[in-house]
Order: structure tokens, then C-alpha cells, then sequence
């Protein structure tokens, strides 16, 4: 099955998801530098255009004020045709002596006039060389067209990145929402499939626990009982998974020392596991049999890495009244830093067998159903692991923190 899904791409897209992405953004980076660049050329082109047609303005009026015989086609075919371009014509001392295209209201005072003017003045000095004609010089700037084009791309490309953003999550929020009923569908359906054969295993055992030759086989069967109750609880966690689980208040020592003692017999035996609970009276809101199943994943996953030799330590430590850490150490081969997040992307795995869904499990299951984190805190190449899990208090301990931090508050104020 594994293979099927390697042959239709499935792992490959989630492998190299960060590859796609970077590539998607690349790519729209070069679109969107393209789309400036080529939209800059267009707003250089019309403004020497604009340029131009200032310059034969100009000259026409040169050319009108030695040779009146064509002035009235001068004025009507080339002065009065310019509707877009602000221009003002001013003396040597810089007072205005006629303007085109220039937006004052009707009702403004002659000085009011000769001060928008005269402010309008220094904005195009800014933009352009005035162009000399006789004792006169005409001033012009950039058209509204002209600038509106050049802040196009960009009021463009925001439209588009914000339509994309938005786009994005609301696909993304509905691929997950999709992969979560996926993924509840296939809890649930394996959790009934399960159902039929513990319960005939269920049978069986009371039957040999009824049997003439149960003392002679005490052992035996005492350990496969062990072996059905994991079962049960294997299932009631795929059911946990396919619906909204119960969190409750729980003490973390005594749900992780109790899945420490049932994994102890089922792996190998040159594997020490110590758990440190600083009080053993540490409580977090929790759901005991899929956190149980979070312990249980990282530690294979460390007694993996340890290739069934070595050390493995976890500290449970009551960071505040709203926060429980559970740091989980081993002293294996570690792993760079650049594979930190990777190892919860499901199918990832460096064994050459396996699914690679434990951690991304573990990950579903304590940031979707806890509400808290689970991370690799730190890790070194041959020496080791550790992974840290971040808990929520129980509610009086969130409140009791509350009210020290808002009597706190009080007291500073």
C-alpha cells in the first residue's frame, strides 16, 4: 500500500511540500517583478511622449508670439488640445501668467490662485526642467494617467496577493477540514473493525481462565489478558481520534509511569527508562488513553533511534499554574537541525520500514485535541534527543494562576 501511494505521488507531495512552495513562490516573484517592469517601460515610454508634446507646446507658443497669422490654428490644434497635462507659464520672477489643466475651484480668490500656483510651480520644478520660451518659462508635470499607471502593478499585485492569501485560507482550511473527517472516518471504521475479533479474544480467555490446564499456563495468559486490555485500549483510542475526546483533569506521572510499565516488557531489554515527576503531583488536562498513546510513539521512535540500546528519560516538570512540560530524552543518534519539523510531516521516516505517521500522530493528538505543543526542543548528531511536550494546566490551576497574576498586577499598580 505503501508503495501505491509512492507510485501516485501522495508521500512525495507531503516530502517535498516546502520544495512546491518555494518554487510557487519564486515563480510569483519573477511574475510579479515582470509585470512591474514591463508596466515601467510603458509609464517611460508615455512619459517622453508627454515630454515631447510639452516641447512642441511650447515651441507653438514661441512660434505664436513672433508669427500671429496662424495664431488662431496654433491655439486650437495645439495649445488648447492638451486635456491631460498640467501646465503653467510664468514670468522670470516666477508668477503665473496662464495655466491648462490645473484643478482650483470656481469660487477662489485671486491670491488663493496665485498660491496653489505658485506651490504647483515648485512641485513640477521637481519633477522637470522648466523649458525657456522668450522672457517666459512653461512648467509642467507627470499627467494623472501617467501616474496612476505607475502605482498600477502595485495596487495590482496587492489585490492579488490579498485574493491569494485569502484563497489560500480558506482551501487550506478546507483541505484540513476534509483530511480531518478522512482521517475520522478511517478511526472509527478501524476501531468497529476491531471491535468483533477483542471481543472473541475476550471469550477465549475467559474460557482458559476456566480451563483445567489454567495453573500450568498462569503466566501465559495472565500476559496475553495484558495483551487483549492494550487492544481494547487501542481501539477506544481510534475511537477517541474519530470523535471529540474527553480532556480531563488527570496526574501525568501516574498515566505516563503506567504506559512506561506496559511498554518496559515489549521492548527490548537493554533499553533503561526512567520517569522524574518532581512531586509526582503534577495534574494537566488530558485525555489519557490518545496522551498515553503520544508517550508511547515517541518513545519507539527513541528506542529506534537508540537502535534498541540506551537510555531514555522523561522529566515532567509543572512550568506554572497554566502549563505542564514533559520533556522526553534519549541518547541516541540525533538528528540535524534542519529535519526539526520535518519528522511530524506524515510519511517522513529515516528507517527503511515504516509509515512515518507516529510523530505526525502524536502531533494531531496533543496540538488538535489538547490544545498544546509537541516539538523537538533540542537534538545533536550522536548524542542524543529531546522532545518536549507542552501541556494545559487544569482549569482551577489556570484560575488560581489568574487571580495570583491579576492580585499581582493589583499590587504593582
Amino acid at each position: 500500500m505503501k508503495q501505491a501511494l509512492q507510485d501516485i505521488g501522495i508521500l512525495d507531495f507531503y516530502r517535498n511540500k516546502n520544495t512546491i512552495k518555494w518554487l510557487i513562490f519564486i515563480s510569483s516573484v519573477i511574475i510579479s517583478f515582470g509585470s512591474i517592469y514591463y508596466t515601467n517601460l510603458l509609464v517611460e515610454e508615455l512619459r517622453e511622449r508627454e515630454k515631447r508634446q510639452i516641447q512642441l507646446l511650447a515651441k507653438a507658443l514661441e512660434y505664436a508670439s513672433i508669427n500671429t497669422d496662424n495664431l488662431t490654428f496654433i491655439n486650437s490644434e495645439i495649445i488648447q488640445q492638451n486635456y491631460s497635462i498640467p501646465v503653467i507659464i510664468a514670468d522670470a520672477a516666477g508668477n503665473p501668467l496662464d495655466m491648462r489643466n490645473i484643478k482650483i475651484r470656481k469660487n477662489a480668490s485671486d491670491e488663493e490662485k496665485s498660491k496653489i500656483l505658485r506651490e504647483e510651480i515648485q512641485q513640477m520644478k521637481a519633477q522637470f526642467e522648466p523649458i525657456e520660451i522668450m522672457d517666459s518659462f512653461v512648467y509642467y508635470r507627470n499627467s494623472e494617467l501617467l501616474t496612476s499607471l505607475r502605482f498600477y502593478p502595485y495596487i495590482q499585485l496587492s489585490v492579488i496577493l490579498v485574493f491569494g492569501a485569502l484563497a489560500y485560507a480558506v482551501f487550506n482550511q478546507s483541505k484540513i477540514a476534509e483530511q480531518n473527517r478522512v482521517w475520522a472516518g478511517l478511526t472509527k471504521e478501524t476501531a468497529h473493525q476491531l471491535g468483533t475479533p477483542i471481543a472473541s479474544l475476550m471469550a477465549w480467555l475467559d474460557y482458559f481462565k476456566h480451563s483445567p490446564f489454567y495453573e500450568e499456563n498462569k503466566e501465559v495468559i495472565h500476559e496475553m489478558d495484558k495483551d487483549v486490555v492494550k487492544l481494547r485500549m487501542v481501539t477506544e483510542r481510534f475511537s477517541s481520534i474519530g470523535s471529540k475526546p474527553s480532556i480531563q483533569p488527570e496526574n501525568v506521572f501516574m498515566v505516563i509511569d503506567e504506559a512506561i510499565n506496559y511498554l518496559r516488557p515489549r521492548i527490548s531489554t537493554k533499553v533503561n527508562m526512567t520517569v522524574n515527576g518532581y512531586g509526582n503531583d503534577i495534574d494537566a488536562m488530558i485525555n489519557k488513553p490518545l496522551f498515553e498513546w503520544v508517550i508511547e510513539n515517541i518513545c519507539k521512535n527513541a528506542v529506534d533511534a537508540m537502535k534498541g540500546q540506551g537510555n531514555i528519560t522523561i522529566n515532567i516538570i509543572k512550568e506554572s499554574e497554566k502549563y505542564v512540560f514533559v520533556d522526553i530524552t534519549d541518547d541516541g543518534k540525533g538528528m540535524e537541525k534542519s529535519i526539526f519539523k520535518k519528522i511530524f510531516t506524515p510519511g517522513f521516516t529515516t528507517r527503511k520500514r515504516g509509515w512515518g505517521l507516529g510523530l505526525t500522530l502524536a502531533k494531531r493528538i496533543i496540538e488538535g485535541y489538547h490544545k498544546g505543543k509537541v516539538f523537538v526542543k533540542e537534538s545533536e548528531v550522536g548524542k542524543g534527543t529531546t522532545f518536549r511536550i507542552i501541556l494545559q494546566g487544569t482549569k482551577e490551576g489556570i484560575a488560581k494562576f489568574q487571580r495570583e497574576d491579576f492580585v499581582a498586577q493589583g499590587l504593582n499598580n
